[in-house]
């Protein structure tokens, strides 16, 4: 059988081991290209530099057009658009992905070449590779048109200047001194019957924590109105908790209540985020635009309601987090930079 091959993770990466198609069919898990299809889509941005070392007589017909293949840099900035373009065609483990503008700009000084390539796109991936891709191409095809002219032109350093876009950017200090705590409520009959497992609430809890919130109240409720208002309100009201998420009772069965018993406690809607909620799940499951998923402000609190069921909180999750930790900040009076 053929042997797995490990291979280093970068920083965003979860696991970049390579196994054979027979390891699946043996039970073990299939990885090697990133799995990118829970993140959402965000602007992202990258800028790369690359430096070519050359003599001052290739910069002057280089400026004049008057070496042996002309139109060197034009030509270049076509190259370096292309290589941005088929970035995936090159690099095993790069996602194609819809670039939506390369600016390719050129610094002749004296005895060297500077290539600045600016690459965007609106995916759930970053443009840096595409940036850097397009950096290289773009000082390989000068060093081509070149060569024969000059014997001491050398590729000196391509580096990544900036990237923008993903989680990276979207990370707010939300109170470095101050742990915020969150209250996680399961409404379901059943549950609290002892006739099932919760395995949504844990979801839950397990993601704040990993957020950096601390979960100070943990509680199993039935689907009713007359004990999830109070319970809810005391953690608002009494405890001032940051945070307040439930599972379970958004959707449209009679005993779905708790769209109606948050609507009694939130003073400001956020639709926002539930419209987050419902796009990014409905792309992954056709019954998501069936939730009534709520939420809110009251006093100081945040208050979210998602589905029951753990894959929809996945979703959930996934849709709002980290983004939701800035509401944090704009409640405290702090602005939206």
């Amino acid at each position: 059988m053929a042997e797995a091959i490990e291979t280093e993770p970068n920083n965003e990466t979860e696991d970049a081991t390579v196994t054979s198609a027979s390891s699946a069919s043996n039970g073990q898990a299939m990885v090697g290209m990133r799995d990118i299809s829970r993140k959402i889509s965000t602007f992202r941005t990258a800028t790369a530099k690359a430096v070519i070392k050359v003599s001052p007589n290739t910069i002057v017909l280089i400026r004049q057009n008057k070496t042996p293949k002309i139109d060197v840099l034009p030509i270049a900035r076509v190259a370096a658009v292309q290589a941005a373009k088929k970035t995936s065609d090159i690099i095993p483990y790069c996602h194609p992905l819809p670039v939506s503008y390369v600016g390719v700009n050129f610094h002749l000084d004296e005895d060297f070449i500077e290539v600045e390539v600016l690459v965007k796109a609106l995916y759930r991936t970053g443009v840096e590779m595409e940036a850097l891709t397009a950096a290289s191409v773009a000082a390989l095809t000068i060093y081509d048109m070149a060569k024969m002219i000059d014997d001491s032109m050398q590729i000196e350093s391509i580096r990544l200047v900036e990237k923008t876009g993903g989680k990276s950017s979207f990370k707010h200090k939300h109170g470095e001194n101050k742990q915020r705590r969150a209250a996680v409520f399961v409404m379901s009959d059943s549950i609290a019957k002892g006739k099932g497992e919760d395995k949504s609430g844990k979801l839950i809890v397990e993601r704040l924590e990993k957020e950096g919130l601390k979960v100070v109240e943990y509680q199993i409720l039935p689907d009713d109105e007359s004990l999830i208002i109070p319970a809810i309100r005391r953690c608002t009201d009494d405890l001032k908790v940051d945070l307040v998420i439930t599972t379970g009772g958004t959707g449209v069965s009679p005993r779905d209540v708790t769209p109606e018993a948050l609507s009694r406690l939130i003073e400001r809607p956020l639709p926002g985020i539930t419209e987050a909620i419902r796009s990014y799940g409905q792309e992954r499951n056709p019954y998501a635009m069936l939730s009534r998923s709520t939420a809110g402000v009251r006093n100081r609190s945040i208050i979210v309601s998602m589905p029951g069921s753990s894959g929809g909180v996945k979703d959930s999750i996934d849709a709002i987090f980290p983004a939701l930790l800035h509401t944090f900040n704009i409640l405290e009076g702090e602005s939206h930079k």
